[in-house]
């Protein structure tokens, strides 16, 4: 039986399955026949000692500085979405904090005086800083939009949407994708761009690793690493 499952897996690679398809076909395949041995209908598990094919990281979808400044001008319209969504594409990128922490900001996390926020997760909390430009432009959405877009209601959560309610992961994304394709951005943007692009740009000025890896909040070393990895072949590419 493992010869057949493992014949099974290669046939599916040989019909161009990527490695992720195969490897979620094989998770299922060893939960099924492990549930089978635990329960005593099979005398061994034939999936125990399958391999999944190794997973190929896509490298980061990273911006340019140039499309960076296109992208965070623009919201240029004073209307009171176009602030918000100002402030929040400048924010995202002056610190780098992922769109799940930057949405579940409350008016609480934000010092402005000092300039740095307060991201907190189930493990662990982490106070990032940012520089002048966002710092006005968040000043200028809780001045001149916040109360417009909460239409009179009360909120903790520092960005709204159009109906006065926390804003949604997906709804931010929609956000960035328009705003991409009004500047003429053509790059796969994802909810993760920005952040990408603060610390791969970061590095690129001289940031440590370390200092990198503390600012985005990653736990191991390795995750930070991927960017260096970006520059490098950058810059192999140009040779």
């Amino acid at each position: 039986t493992s010869i057949s499952l493992n014949a099974y897996l290669l046939h599916l690679e040989r019909q161009g399955r990527s490695a992720a398809t195969v490897s979620r076909v094989l998770a299922s395949i060893k939960a099924y026949f492990h549930y089978q041995f635990r329960e005593g209908r099979v005398s061994e598990d034939p999936a125990e000692l399958l391999k999944a094919p190794r997973v190929q990281k896509k490298p980061p979808a990273i911006l340019s500085v140039e499309e960076i400044g296109r992208l965070l001008e623009a919201p240029s319209k004073d209307t009171a979405k176009e602030i918000r969504d100002k402030a929040m594409l400048k924010l995202l990128y002056a610190t780098g904090i992922r769109v799940s922490e930057l949405i579940c900001l409350k008016v609480s996390d934000l010092n402005l005086a000092v300039g740095f926020i307060t991201c907190r997760d189930d493990r662990r909390e982490r106070t990032v800083p940012f520089g002048r430009e966002a710092g006005r432009a968040v000043e200028n959405y809780l001045k001149e939009a916040r109360e417009q877009l909460l239409k009179g209601e009360t909120s903790p959560w520092l960005f709204i949407n159009c109906r006065g309610k926390q804003m949604s992961r997906q709804g931010f994304w929609k956000i960035i994708k328009q705003y991409a394709a009004r500047v003429g951005i053509r790059t796969d943007i994802t909810p993760h761009c920005l952040r990408h692009s603060f610390a791969a740009h970061l590095l690129a000025k001289g940031a440590s690793l370390q200092a990198v890896q503390q600012r985005l909040g990653h736990v191991a070393p390795a995750n930070t690493q991927m960017y260096q990895d970006y520059l490098v072949s950058g810059v192999e590419a140009g040779r």
